[in-house]
């Protein structure tokens, strides 16, 4: 039996690691993989996670499993963190997972329990694993135009007439936040009009948000998703606290599903704890402690609020000196999108043979599609790429 089975695609980002890794040259720069990195190219331990981590090693009494869906105190958290209270918390069900992934693979699974013919709607790029996992389950989906690789920007006339295309049922998935791959966000206003038509349609809203924090900050990252969830009957919300906590091993995520009227609630819960059981039972804990620890904590929470502002003003001075730095070698404006994006991405619109030109001449690890990861720039290396970027003409 298992030698009949047969290769599997490989993963883009992943093959890309390794490819960094062989190559021997000193000046090389991975674009790549979405992790934060310093100035000094190191993906710190927050100062915030590393006190909680302390506190926990002196009072941990027992490893002893959690509930199917985690530990209360971190559900409710995360709830609090990315809700703020817009809708009641009896009609949030929320379950623990392993990772961000982890919960969207959960959601995904929840609409082919809930409703098998139901189509899910992605944006037009979304990250890879989103059609990878629908793909898998064999989930029926569809594309709506969202980036508009002329501008760089939203193509929100595009987006808006495919989901009026939708249908009752259908599930429609957004990024909360820091759009992965491209860095280009909808406004409040682009908010309110999605909502409006996934309403109009009967189609229901995931959000996925795995960067709140990175973006604008905590309470503007969040602005979409609470007017969503706070205008729409039902929604599922897939977040992780892989990047602004920093405890990407940890794998540390979670799912909620909000419900038109408490009286819901408890079915769904019980079909969250249930998917949990038949994917992995209990839920990993460590990292969820941490965080659940540093959000009841008012001095945690606040020095972990300051460094992740910090991380996400790098971010934005990242970027800012990119798109100087390309303006000063080009004499144009054209990559003054770089500095308008936010979160950890940007799509440059470079073609794959120019992506691979940037590799072998200048050292420059970016994914294919010309997706690179604005967090792994420092004052160097950001030279090094506006030169190679220069030097191919894109």
């Amino acid at each position: 039996m298992l030698q009949d089975l047969t290769p599997q695609p490989k993963d883009k980002i992943l093959m890309l690691m390794e490819m960094f890794k062989e190559d021997p040259r000193e000046q090389k720069v991975d674009l790549g993989v979405g992790v934060y990195k310093n100035a000094q190219g190191v993906t710190p331990v927050m100062r915030a996670i590393k006190t909680a981590e302390e506190h926990l090693w002196e009072t941990e009494t027992t490893k002893t499993y959690t509930g199917l869906a985690g530990d209360p105190a971190f559900t409710g958290g995360m709830r609090d963190l990315v809700l703020d209270g817009v809708v009641p918390a009896d009609r949030v069900a929320a379950a623990a997972t392993p990772g961000g992934t982890g919960a969207v693979h959960q959601a995904f699974d929840l609409v082919r329990m809930a409703s098998p013919e139901a189509r899910i709607w992605v944006s037009d790029p979304t990250w890879p694993n989103h059609l990878s996992i629908l793909k898998h389950l064999d989930i029926p989906f569809s594309a709506y135009r969202y980036f508009d690789n002329e501008t760089r920007a939203v193509d929100f006339e595009g987006m808006l007439a495919d989901l009026k295309t939708v249908n009752a049922g259908d599930v429609v998935l957004l990024h909360g936040c820091c759009h992965n791959p491209t860095g280009a966000n909808l406004t409040l206003p682009q908010w309110k009009e999605v909502a409006q038509i996934l309403n109009e349609r009967g189609a229901i809203p995931m959000i996925d948000i795995a960067y709140q924090g990175f973006g604008d900050g905590i309470e503007a990252d969040a602005a979409g998703t609470r007017h969503i969830v706070s205008t729409c009957p039902e929604a599922m919300i897939a977040a992780s606290c892989s990047k602004n906590f920093g405890i990407y091993r940890e794998r540390t995520g979670v799912l909620m599903a909000i419900q038109p009227d408490a009286s819901k609630t408890a079915t769904a819960q019980g079909t969250l704890n249930h998917l949990n059981r038949q994917n992995f039972s209990f839920p990993p804990d460590h990292g969820a402690r941490l965080v659940s620890m540093i959000l009841a904590d008012d001095a945690l929470k606040a020095d972990w609020m300051a460094e992740l502002e910090e991380m996400r003003k790098s971010m934005l001075a990242n970027r800012e000196a990119l798109a100087a730095e390309l303006r000063r070698l080009t004499g144009s404006d054209r990559f003054g999108f770089i500095a308008q994006h936010r979160g950890m991405f940007s799509r440059i619109g470079a073609t794959p043979e120019q992506v691979v030109e940037m590799r072998e001449k200048h050292g420059i690890y970016m994914v294919g599609d010309s997706r690179m990861n604005i967090a792994g720039l420092n004052d160097e290396s950001i030279r090094v790429l506006a030169k190679a970027i220069a030097d191919v003409g894109v």
